[in-house]
C-alpha cells in the first residue's frame, strides 16, 4: 500500500478552532475555600470556649469547696457553743416596772415587760399561723435561709427604687432570731453575713418549734412590751393562749413597726395593719374565708386598761424620780404601788380639755400642766401638757423650769409671819428704789402702775402688791425667805437680789404645788411623792415603803392659819376670784411673769392641793393671760371634778372677829379695819419715838453733867 512504511507520520486529525458565543458558554462557580481551612477556625474558637469553660468550672467547683468548708466551719463554730433552747428565752437587758393605782389596779407599765415563757405548742394557734403567714410562710420548709425570700425581697427592693439590701431583707425567721439573739449590733451586710452560719447551726441546734419559741418570747411589740405574752397583757389584758384571729393578727402585724403600729398609738391604723395579715392567713389557708370575713367584722380591741393611757405623765415622773439601781439598772420584774388616783387623773384631764375648748382661741398652741396632790404630798394626778398618754413626752409639771412670779409671794408673808408680823400689820406701797451692788438701782413697779398708800398684809397679799411684797422681803430678809422656800420644798437656786420677792426665781409646778402642800399642812412641809410600795415581783415582803411625804415645820400653826387666812381672801376677793368654790373654802395665790410668758394659779382646799402653769414651750409672750385668769378657771374646773361628792370641809385658817370687818363704800368686805391698824401702828410709832428720845437726851445729859 502506498504510504506504508517505517517513516510515515502518525495519523492524527486537525484540531479545528470553534468558537461557542459568550452567552452559551457554561458559567464557571466561584472558588471554594479550603475546606480543611474553615473547620481549622471554628475549631479554634471552640478549642477557646471549652478552655474557658474548663477553667470557670475549675475555678467554680473548688471555690465551692471553699465556701462549703467555710460555712461548715462557721456552722461548726457557732453550734458548738449554743446554749439550750431555754436559756435564750428571755435575755432582756433590764426588768419591767408594773404600775398600780392607790387601789391596788394595773394602770401603767414601764421598762422591758416581759409576760412570761410561752411556747409555740402553747400560745393560740390562731397566733401562731399569724406570724409564720406574715413573717415567714416556708419556715417550716427550709433550712434556716431562703434563697427565695432573699431573691424576692431583692426584687422589690429594686422595683421600690432602693438598692437591692435595703429594705426588705427577705430573712427567715431562724435569721431574725439569730439577729436578735447575737448580731443586734452588727452593721448590715456584716450581720447578714454571720446570720446564715449562726442560723443554719440554729437549725441543727434545735427544732423548728423552739426557734419559733424563742422568736413569740423575744419580739419587740412596742410600749416597753418584749415576747407576746406581755404584749397579749399590755394590749388584751388576756393570755397569749387564748388570743382571737383578730388579736393575733394585730399582734403579729406588731413585729414590722411595733411603734407606728401600736394599738395604744392608733387603734384604727393598728386594725388596718390587722386586716392585711388576716388576708395572708385566708390566701395561705390557716383561715377559711368565713373565719376571715369573722375576724374582719370583729377587730381587736384594747382592753379598758390599755385604751384608758391613764397616768402617762405619772409614771413616766415615777421612773424618773426613783433609785437608779432599782428602776433602770436592774434586770428584775419590779411591781409598785403608787399615789396614783384614776378619778382625779380623769378630772384634770377633763378640765383642761374643757377650758382649752371653750376658752382658748382654736389652733391655740400654749400649753398647760396640772398636779394635784393630797395636803401630806401623795400625787393623785399628773398632765404634763395637753399630748396626754405619750410615754417619755416632754413632762411640764416636772421638767419644765419657769419663773414662778408671784405665786412666790405667800413664802415672803410666810417668813414676816414667822417672825412676828400678823395679817393686819401695816405695809406702805409706795414707790421704792433699791441700790443693787453690781446692777444699780432697781425700782419694782406694780401691775396697776399706781401706788395705794398704807396697806394691811392681807391687802397686800389680796391685790398682789409688789412694792409691798419687796418691802416685806427686805424687812424680814431675803435670806430668810430663800431658806424659808426651800424648807417648803424650793429646791431650785433661789435669786440672791431682792427680786426673789416676787418670783424671779425658776421652779417646777411640782415643787411648787408641794410647798403649798406645806402651807396648807398648817406649815409642816409635805414633799411630793408617788411610791407606796415597791416589791420585786414574786416577793411577799416590799423591798421598799413611803418615797417621802410630811417633813419637818417649817412655820408655827398660828402663822399658818394667818397665812392661810390671807390666801383665802386671795381667792374670794382678789385676784384669784375665778378659782372661788361656791360653798367650798379655798386658798391660792396668783401668778404672772415678767413680760407675761408664765400664768400660775396653786391653790388648795381642806383635802386636794392643786397647782396649775400655763405658757409657751418656746418661753414666748402670752396673750392676755394671767394667773388669774385661765390658769385660775383651769383649776377651778379640776377642783369641781375633784371634789365632786365629798363633803365641805373648812380651811384651818383664822376667822378675825366681826368688828376687825368693816364695809367699803363698793360693797366688799375689808379683811381689816385699816383706820384701826393705822391708829394702832402709829401708836406703836409715837412709843416708840419717845422712848429713843429719851434715851438720847438722858445721854446728852449725862455726858454734860
Amino acid at each position: 500500500m502506498a504510504n506504508q512504511g517505517n517513516n510515515r507520520p502518525p495519523l492524527v486529525a486537525p484540531v479545528k478552532n470553534f468558537q461557542i458565543p459568550p452567552e452559551k458558554a457554561p458559567k464557571k462557580k466561584p472558588a471554594k475555600k479550603p475546606k480543611k481551612r474553615r473547620k481549622s477556625i471554628k475549631g479554634f474558637f471552640q478549642s477557646i470556649l471549652r478552655t474557658i469553660s474548663r477553667v470557670i468550672w475549675w475555678i467554680m467547683w473548688r471555690v465551692a469547696v471553699v465556701l462549703a468548708l467555710v460555712l461548715g466551719a462557721g456552722v461548726f463554730y457557732y453550734y458548738k457553743d449554743l446554749p439550750p433552747a431555754m436559756a435564750l428565752m428571755d435575755d432582756r437587758k433590764r426588768g419591767s416596772v408594773t404600775m398600780m393605782d392607790r387601789n391596788g389596779d394595773v394602770f401603767a407599765w414601764r421598762g422591758d415587760q416581759f409576760g412570761g415563757l410561752v411556747s409555740a405548742a402553747t400560745v393560740s394557734p390562731a397566733l401562731k399561723n399569724a406570724v409564720i403567714a406574715t413573717e415567714d410562710k416556708r419556715f417550716y420548709r427550709h433550712f434556716g435561709i431562703s434563697p427565695r425570700g432573699i431573691l424576692g425581697a431583692m426584687r422589690i427592693n429594686i422595683n421600690a427604687g432602693r438598692s437591692p439590701l435595703s429594705g426588705n431583707g427577705g430573712s427567715t425567721i431562724t435569721q431574725q432570731v439569730a439577729k436578735r439573739v447575737y448580731f443586734s449590733d452588727l452593721r448590715s451586710i456584716e450581720r447578714k453575713i454571720k446570720e446564715v452560719p449562726m442560723s443554719i447551726a440554729m437549725e441543727i441546734k434545735y427544732t423548728k418549734d423552739e426557734i419559733l419559741s424563742i422568736y413569740l418570747n423575744r419580739a419587740y411589740l412596742g410600749a416597753g412590751s418584749y415576747g407576746f405574752e406581755a404584749a397579749s397583757q399590755r394590749y388584751f389584758a388576756k393570755s397569749a393562749r387564748v388570743l382571737s384571729a383578730s388579736e393575733a393578727a394585730m399582734l403579729a402585724g406588731l413585729l414590722k413597726a411595733p411603734s407606728k403600729f401600736a394599738p395604744t398609738r392608733d387603734i384604727g391604723r393598728a386594725q388596718g395593719r390587722a386586716d392585711l395579715i388576716i388576708g395572708l392567713m385566708e390566701n395561705q389557708g390557716y383561715l377559711t374565708k368565713g373565719e376571715a370575713i369573722a375576724a374582719r367584722n370583729n377587730p381587736a380591741k384594747l382592753s379598758a386598761v390599755a385604751e384608758k393611757r391613764a397616768g402617762g405623765y405619772f409614771a413616766d415622773w415615777i421612773m424618773e424620780s426613783g433609785p437608779d439601781f432599782i428602776l433602770k439598772d436592774t434586770t428584775e420584774d419590779i411591781v409598785i404601788k403608787t399615789t396614783f388616783d384614776e378619778r382625779v387623773q380623769k378630772a384634770a384631764e377633763e378640765a383642761l380639755d374643757f377650758i382649752f375648748e371653750n376658752k382658748v382661741k382654736a389652733g391655740s398652741k400654749a400649753q398647760a400642766a396640772i398636779v394635784v396632790m393630797s395636803r401630806d404630798g401623795a400625787v393623785r394626778a399628773m398632765v404634763g401638757g395637753r399630748n396626754l398618754g405619750i410615754a417619755g413626752g416632754f413632762n411640764r409639771a416636772t421638767q419644765a423650769l419657769r419663773q414662778t412670779g408671784s405665786s412666790f409671794k405667800p413664802f415672803v408673808y410666810a417668813a414676816a409671819l414667822e417672825n412676828g408680823f400678823s395679817y393686819n400689820s401695816i405695809v406702805i406701797d409706795e414707790p421704792l428704789t433699791i441700790n443693787i451692788p453690781g446692777s444699780g438701782p432697781w425700782s419694782p413697779k406694780n401691775y396697776s402702775r399706781d401706788f395705794k398708800g398704807p396697806l394691811t398684809f392681807t391687802e397686800a397679799l389680796v391685790a398682789s402688791v409688789n412694792t409691798a411684797a419687796v418691802r416685806i422681803s427686805e424687812e424680814v430678809g431675803r435670806e430668810k425667805v430663800r431658806v424659808l422656800a426651800k424648807d417648803f420644798g424650793i429646791e431650785n437656786k433661789l435669786a440672791a437680789g431682792p427680786a426673789v420677792a416676787l418670783g424671779a426665781s425658776e421652779s417646777t409646778l411640782l415643787e411648787m404645788t408641794g410647798a403649798y402642800a406645806g402651807i396648807s399642812n398648817s406649815g409642816i412641809s409635805a414633799r411630793p411623792y408617788g411610791v407606796m410600795e415597791l416589791t420585786i415581783q414574786g416577793d411577799n415582803a416590799p423591798l421598799m415603803g413611803k418615797s417621802t411625804g410630811s417633813g419637818k415645820r417649817v412655820i408655827n400653826d398660828h402663822a399658818a392659819a394667818e397665812l392661810i387666812y390671807m390666801m383665802n381672801q386671795v381667792v374670794e376677793t382678789g385676784t384669784g376670784r375665778r378659782a372661788r368654790l361656791n360653798g367650798r373654802e379655798a386658798a391660792g395665790k396668783t401668778g404672772t411673769t415678767q413680760g407675761a410668758r408664765d400664768a400660775w394659779f396653786v391653790g388648795f382646799t381642806a383635802d386636794y392641793v392643786a397647782g396649775v402653769w400655763m405658757g409657751y414651750d418656746d418661753n414666748s409672750k402670752l396673750s392676755g393671760v394671767t394667773g388669774g385668769g385661765l390658769p385660775a378657771d383651769i383649776w377651778r374646773e379640776t377642783m369641781l371634778r375633784v371634789h365632786d361628792g365629798l363633803p365641805s370641809k373648812p380651811l384651818a385658817m383664822i376667822h378675825p372677829l366681826p368688828e376687825e370687818i368693816v364695809d367699803n363704800p363698793d360693797g366688799s368686805d375689808r379683811p381689816t379695819n385699816l383706820s384701826r391698824a393705822i391708829d394702832r401702828e402709829l401708836k406703836q410709832f409715837e412709843k416708840d419715838a419717845e422712848t429713843i428720845m429719851n434715851k438720847l437726851l438722858g445721854g446728852i445729859f449725862g455726858r454734860r453733867n
